[in-house]
């Protein structure tokens, strides 16, 4: 990276943050609904519970995510600082940790020396090399208030639809025998979309990514829903 200039963050490096937090979202919410129908207990403790956990947890998850990506910019600031220090005033011993890092990659001769003169022409280049290739620390650019932010709208979007069908059921009641197969439904469908994108994130292919997240929302709904089944003598 030459010159001052810090590179932004783009709107893929937020994908990640809208992802997970919508499969989370879909799964945690989806939990809470197969878990009530479980035990038996009405549409209205589904609406209650439901909303509840959606806005709590989506909460929790954007805190956490801000908090963790604070945190890791926070590090690579102080580790930048003191590598920048360093070279400032070590500049010996930091060109010789430069050469060393390029004999490892199998640089030697001419190829070395010019390696280590490109590199350490540029002081920021000469930092960032360092952060990289000694600390293994690959900067993260992205803002996280805007982490946070992702998280909760992706959280609280996807994990509203399974309940969408309980929401819409008290003003179409001729569906409300339904909510339930038409929750499953519906969040089968988000889980498997979401689960495809995902697959941008985990380089790995669409449908396969769709069909493990899809699986895995699964078997949370059908623990839930027994955990729920079993326990509805108490409720």
């Amino acid at each position: 990276m030459i010159g001052n200039k810090r590179p932004e963050a783009s709107i893929g490096s937020y994908l990640s943050d809208f992802v997970f937090g919508g499969i989370d979202g879909a799964i945690t919410t989806f939990a809470v609904v197969a878990g009530v129908t479980g035990a038996s207990l009405s549409p209205t403790i589904v609406l209650i519970l439901g909303f509840a956990n959606l806005f709590a947890d989506g909460f929790l998850m954007a805190v956490g995510n801000y908090l963790s990506t604070k945190s890791r910019k926070e590090f690579a600031e102080k580790v930048r600082k003191s590598e920048e220090h360093s070279v400032h005033h070590t500049p010996d011993e930091e060109r010789e940790e430069i050469r060393e890092i390029y004999s490892d990659k199998g640089f030697s001769g001419r190829q070395l020396r010019e390696a280590v003169d490109i590199i350490t022409a540029d002081k920021e280049v000469w930092v960032d090399t360092m952060m990289k290739d000694e600390f293994g620390i690959l900067e993260d650019h992205t803002s996280p208030l805007r982490s946070g932010a992702v998280t909760f709208v992706s959280f609280n979007t996807i994990g509203l639809i399974p309940l969408l069908a309980y929401v819409v059921s008290y003003f179409v009641p001729e569906i409300s025998g339904k909510t339930f197969e038409l929750s499953v439904v519906l969040t089968s469908v988000a889980l498997f979309i979401v689960g495809s994108v995902k697959a941008r994130v985990v380089d790995t292919k669409w449908y396969v990514a769709g069909t493990e997240t899809f699986l895995v929302g699964g078997a949370a709904a059908a623990i839930a829903y027994i955990v729920g089944y079993l326990l509805k003598g108490l409720a």
